[in-house]
C-alpha cells in the first residue's frame, strides 16, 4: 500500500465517523518556543491548553512535522530521519479511552476491501500505563486481546505531558510484531526493534504541575474535560504494509535513492559508508522540499538554518559517493513527484522550490571553494603554534559564514592530522540557537510566564479588536502585570503589560507593527502603550508604562491610538499588497512572499527570487504601483470561508495561520490577499510610493525596501536638492549630470593610474639597490628590510620577485620585505631553488614573521605573504627572519 493511499484511508476513515478534517499546518510553527512543527498535535495544542475553542469535538489530520535534534545520526542508522507524517484524531471533551480504542483497533484490522490496513490482530500488542486498569480493561474485555499481548509500562514510556503544567495523562500504544529475524520475543517491554511502535493513544484525563523530566511532577488533579490526542507514524506503518526493513526503503524515500544511484553509479546496499550517504540524501532532500515548499529559505539562522544545514549535507554526501556536476534539480524533482501525490502544493509551487534548492546548490558548491581557504589557513596557523585541535571558534565560522557542516570540518581537519574542538563547537551553536529562541519568545511575551497570560485568557476570554472600524473607545482592565507577574494593580513609573476586554489597538502580526498609544483611566490614571502582542492567540497585551496615577484590574478605561502612525502604517501595508502583486506580474508566481515589515511611512517586503531583479524592471514596477494609486482603487475587506477565499485567487500572507474564516482585503481589480492587517480606504491615500532599491537576504530571496505617502515625498525632495547641486557643481542639465559625471570619474581613474605606476616604478627602482646589499649568511643571500609605508601588496610582491631574480639563481637566496599599508604592517618572502634546498622555505619564514606581527600568514614554499596587526613591531619581525636563517642554515 503506497503512502498517499494510507494518508487517504485514514482521513477517509474518521471523516465518516463525524471527525472534521483538518488540513496539515505549515511546518512554520506559530509557536514562539518551536522553529518547526515537529509533532501532529501542535497545531491542536491551543485547544488542548484552553486558550482557543476547538471548531470541533472532533478532529482529524495529517501532520507535516520536522525533527532535527538528531542531525548527525541521520544515517547511521536507519530509524532516524528529520521529515515524517503524523497521522492524528483528536477529541475535545467527547469520546474518550473506549472510542479511541475501537477507532484504532477497526482501523489497523479491518480488511483492506473494507477500508482498514489489513494488519493480522495476533501480530498486534498493547501497552498500557502501570496503574491504568480502565485502558487494560478495554483491550481485555471489549476489544478482545489476550491478556499475554497486553503489557504495563512506567511513567517514562507510557504517561505524556507537554513538559510544561497543564494537561497531561496515560497512554496505550500499539506495537507490531515483525517476527523473529528482529530479535528475540518477549514483548515491546523486551525489544523495540522487533515489536515497532507504530500507533500511541493519549488520555488526557489530569493536569501536572511544575517538574523536571519525563516523570518527576506531581499530578494536581483531574482536567474539567477528557481529551484525547493520538499519532500514528505514516511512514511506520508504511514500512510494515510495504514488506520492508526500514522507512528508507518505503515508496516516499526509495525513489530518491534510486535517483541517487542512477546519478553516481552507487548501489544502495554495496557498502556501509554509501548506504549512510544514500539515507543522509533520501531524508534532507524530501525534508528540503517540504521546508521550501512551506515557505523556508535558505540562511544562516532560526528555520533557514536548519534548511541550509541540511540541504548542504546532502549535497555533500552526493559529492562523497563520486558526483562531480549538479543533482538538486534531479533529486527535488523525483520528491516533487513522489510527495506531491499528497501534497498537491508541492507540483503547483515546482518552480519556485526548484529556484531556491538550485540557488543555494550553487551557493554551497562557491562556499566550499572559499572556505576550503579558510580552512587550509586555520590549519596551517594550528600547526604552526604546535597545537594538534582546531578551536571550536574556528570550526563555528566556518559553520556560520560559510556553511560548513561540522562533519566537512572533521573530515577535512583529518585529513591534515588534527582533530576539531568539538564540545567548544556545540557550546557556541547551542549558545546561538538559545539566542534565536529567546529573542523570539521575549518578543511575544516580555519574558513573562506563559501562565499568568492563559489564566487571564480563562478568566475574560479573547480581546475584542474594534480597530477595523474605530480608532479609541471605552474598555476595562482585565489583566494586569507587573514585570512579568499577574497583580492587582500597578503605580507610577511600573513598567506594565495591560490586558484590556475590548481595544483598538492593532497587536502586531502579519508584517505589521503594533499601534502605539495611550489608555487613559476613570481614575485619571495613564499608560503609554509602546508595543502590542499576542502571546496566546486572541489576547491582546498592551506594554508599556504607568506615566500618572496608580492603574488596577477591573477599572473602567479609554483606549487611545495614536492615528498618525496608524494611518503611516497602514499606507505601508497597503503599499505591500500593491508591491507584491506588481512583482509577481513582473516576475511569475515564484516571487512570492517570503517576510514583510510594515511601519510608519516605510515598509520592506521579502519575495522568492533568484537572481537581482534588474533594475529596469524595479523602475517598472514603481511605475505600476503609482500607476494603481492615481486610480483611486477602493479598498475593501471581507470575512469567508478559507475555501472560497482560495476560489476566488486571493493570497495567503507568508507564514500566517488561518482558520474557516479568514479577511480578506481586496484592491479594486489588482489585488486580493488574506490579510488581518489595517488599510487605507482608497489607494488615492498612499499619495507615493517610491522603491529605493532590492537586496538579497539569503539564498533566492530579495528584499525591496521602499517609502510611502510624506516619507516619500520628503525623499524626493532631498533627492533633489542633491541634483540641483550637482547641476552647480559640474554647470549641467539634470539630464546631462550623468554623462558629465561618468566622465569626471574616469578622468580621476586614470589620474589614480598614473600615480599608481609612478609609485610601482620608484618601489621597483630600488631592486638593484637592495640586491647588491645583500647579506651573506653561511653563503645564503639574505636581503631584509622595509621599504616606504604605503606600499601596496601587489607592488611589494613584485619588488620582492623582482630583488630575488636579481641574485643568481646557483646561489641560495632569501628576500624578506615589510611595509605599512592602512597601519596594519605588511611582508612578503621569496626564495629560489637552492634556498630550498637548505631548507628556507617562504612559508615557514612568513608564519615567523606574521606571528611576530600578531597576525597569520602563509603561502608556497617559494613565496608567501602575511601581515598582522602591531607596526610597531617590523623591526622584531625582521630580526626574528634573520634569526630562523642562521638557525635554519
Amino acid at each position: 500500500m503506497e503512502s498517499a493511499e494510507i494518508r487517504r484511508r485514514w482521513l477517509s476513515f474518521f471523516e465518516e465517523r463525524g471527525h472534521a478534517v483538518v488540513p496539515s499546518a505549515s511546518l512554520i510553527a506559530d509557536d514562539p518556543t518551536l522553529l518547526l512543527v515537529n509533532a501532529g498535535m501542535v497545531p491542536f495544542k491551543p485547544y488542548f491548553l484552553g486558550e482557543t475553542k476547538p471548531p470541533a469535538p472532533r478532529a482529524t489530520s495529517v501532520q507535516k512535522c520536522v525533527r532535527t535534534p538528531d542531525i548527525e545520526e541521520v544515517g547511521k542508522t536507519t530509524r532516524h530521519g528529520t521529515f515524517f507524517q503524523m497521522c492524528g484524531n483528536f477529541s475535545f471533551g467527547d469520546y474518550f479511552k473506549e472510542g479511541a480504542i475501537k477507532y484504532a483497533w477497526e482501523l489497523l484490522t479491518s480488511s483492506v476491501a473494507d477500508g482498514g490496513y489489513g494488519l493480522e490482530p495476533e501480530k498486534l500488542w498493547i501497552t498500557v500505563y502501570l496503574d491504568d486498569d480502565e485502558a487494560e480493561t478495554i483491550w481485555r474485555e471489549k476489544i478482545g486481546v489476550p491478556a499475554e499481548r497486553i503489557q504495563r509500562l512506567g511513567k517514562k514510556d507510557n504517561f505524556w505531558s507537554m513538559g510544561v503544567p497543564g494537561p497531561c495523562g496515560p497512554c496505550s500504544e500499539i506495537n507490531y510484531d515483525r517476527g523473529p529475524e528482529f530479535g528475540v520475543e518477549g514483548g515491546p517491554a523486551v525489544n523495540d526493534e522487533r515489536y515497532v511502535e507504530i500507533w500511541n493513544l493519549v488520555f488526557m484525563q489530569y493536569e501536572r504541575g511544575a517538574g523536571d523530566g519525563k516523570e518527576d511532577f506531581p499530578i494536581l488533579g483531574d482536567l474539567p474535560s477528557k481529551n484525547i490526542d493520538t499519532g500514528l507514524g505514516l511512514e511506520r506503518l508504511a514500512m510494515i504494509l510495504q514488506g520492508v526493513q526500514n522507512m528508507y526503503e518505503t515508496d516516499t524515500l526509495r525513489v530518491v535513492m534510486d535517483k541517487a544511484t542512477e546519478l553516481t553509479g552507487v548501489q544502495y546496499g554495496a557498502a556501509q559508508s554509501t548506504d549512510v550517504s544514500m539515507r543522509v540524501v533520501a531524508d534532507h532532500i524530501r525534508t528540503s522540499v517540504m521546508l521550501i515548499g512551506d515557505g523556508v529559505t535558505p540562511g544562516n539562522e532560526g528555520r533557514g538554518y536548519v534548511l541550509r544545514r541540511i540541504m548542504r549535507r546532502a549535497i555533500r554526501n552526493m559529492r562523497l559517493m563520486g558526483a562531480t556536476g549538479p543533482v538538486v534539480r534531479d533529486l527535488v524533482d523525483v520528491v516533487i513527484n513522489t510527495m506531491g501525490q499528497q501534497y498537491p502544493e508541492l507540483v503547483t509551487d515546482r518552480s519556485r522550490i526548484e529556484t531556491v534548492a538550485l540557488a543555494e546548490e550553487a551557493a554551497f558548491l562557491k562556499a566550499v571553494k572559499g572556505g576550503t581557504n579558510i580552512l587550509d589557513t586555520a590549519v596551517t596557523e594550528t600547526k604552526a603554534a604546535g597545537g594538534t585541535v582546531l578551536s571550536g571558534d574556528k570550526a563555528f565560522l566556518l559553520h556560520d559564514t560559510w556553511g560548513f557542516p561540522i562533519d566537512l570540518t572533521l573530515e577535512m581537519a583529518a585529513e591534515q592530522g588534527l582533530s576539531v574542538d568539538e564540545p567548544g563547537f556545540r557550546r557556541l551553536m547551542q549558545e546561538q540557537r538559545d539566542r534565536a529562541k529567546a529573542d523570539a519568545k521575549a518578543k511575544k511575551t516580555g519574558h513573562a510566564d506563559m501562565s499568568a497570560y492563559r489564566e487571564i485568557a480563562d478568566g475574560s476570554g479573547a480581546t475584542e479588536f474594534t480597530g477595523y472600524a474605530t480608532t479609541q473607545g471605552e474598555s476595562t482592565v482585565v489583566g494586569l502585570l507587573v514585570n512579568g507577574v499577574s497583580a492587582p494593580a500597578a503605580s507610577e513609573g511600573d513598567e506594565v503589560e495591560v490586558v484590556l476586554d475590548r481595544t483598538p489597538f492593532y497587536a502586531e502580526g502579519g508584517g505589521q507593527l503594533a499601534d502605539q498609544g495611550r489608555i487613559k483611566l476613570d481614575s485619571g490614571a495613564v499608560i503609554v502603550v509602546r508595543d502590542v502582542q499576542q502571546p496566546v492567540p486572541g489576547v491582546s497585551v498592551h506594554k508599556g508604562s504607568v506615566q500618572v496615577g496608580e492603574v488596577t484590574v477591573g477599572a473602567s478605561a479609554y483606549a487611545a491610538i495614536d492615528v498618525s502612525r496608524r494611518r503611516a502604517i497602514a499606507r505601508a501595508h497597503s503599499a505591500t499588497h500593491l508591491t507584491h502583486q506588481a512583482l509577481r506580474d513582473a516576475l511569475g508566481p515564484t516571487a512570492a512572499q517570503a517576510g514583510s515589515e510594515n511601519s510608519p511611512g516605510r515598509f520592506r517586503f521579502d519575495f522568492g527570487s533568484p537572481n537581482a531583479v534588474p533594475g529596469t524592471v524595479l523602475t517598472d514596477v514603481e511605475q505600476k504601483i503609482n500607476d494603481v494609486l492615481s486610480r483611486e482603487l477602493d479598498v475593501t475587506a471581507e470575512i469567508m470561508s478559507i475555501d472560497e477565499a482560495k476560489k476566488q485567487g486571493a493570497i495567503a500572507e507568508f507564514g500566517e495561520k488561518y482558520g474557516e474564516r479568514v479577511r480578506v482585503v481586496t484592491i479594486g481589480d489588482f489585488s486580493k490577499e488574506l490579510c488581518g492587517g489595517t488599510h487605507v480606504g482608497n489607494t488615492a491615500q498612499l499619495g507615493l510610493v517610491k522603491l529605493l532599491g532590492e537586496s538579497s537576504i539569503g539564498s533566492g530571496v530579495r528584499r525591496v525596501e521602499a517609502l510611502v505617502g510624506v516619507d516619500a515625498y520628503n525623499f524626493l525632495a532631498k533627492e533633489h536638492t542633491v541634483v540641483a547641486q550637482l547641476q552647480e557643481l559640474v554647470k549641467g542639465r539634470p539630464e546631462e549630470l550623468p554623462e558629465k559625471i561618468a566622465s569626471m570619474l574616469g578622468k580621476l581613474k586614470d589620474a589614480e593610474k598614473e600615480i599608481d605606476k609612478f609609485r610601482a616604478e620608484k618601489v621597483l627602482q630600488a631592486a638593484a639597490g637592495l640586491a647588491a646589499g645583500a647579506q651573506d649568511i653561511r653563503g645564503v643571500a639574505l636581503v631584509v628590510g622595509s621599504v616606504p609605508d604605503g606600499t601596496g601588496a601587489d607592488d611589494l610582491r613584485k619588488l620582492v620577485l623582482d630583488v630575488r631574480g636579481r641574485i643568481p639563481g646557483d646561489r641560495p637566496a632569501v628576500v624578506a620585505l615589510f611595509t605599512t599599508a592602512n597601519d596594519r604592517p605588511l611582508t612578503v618572502i621569496a626564495t629560489n631553488e637552492a634556498a630550498r634546498e637548505r631548507g628556507l622555505k617562504a612559508g615557514d619564514l612568513v608564519r615567523t614573521a606574521a606571528k611576530t606581527l600578531g597576525g597569520g600568514g602563509g603561502g608556497k614554499p617559494d613565496v608567501a605573504q602575511g601581515g598582522g596587526q602591531n607596526p610597531a613591531a617590523v623591526p622584531d619581525a625582521i630580526a626574528a627572519v634573520e634569526r630562523l636563517v642562521v638557525e635554519t642554515v
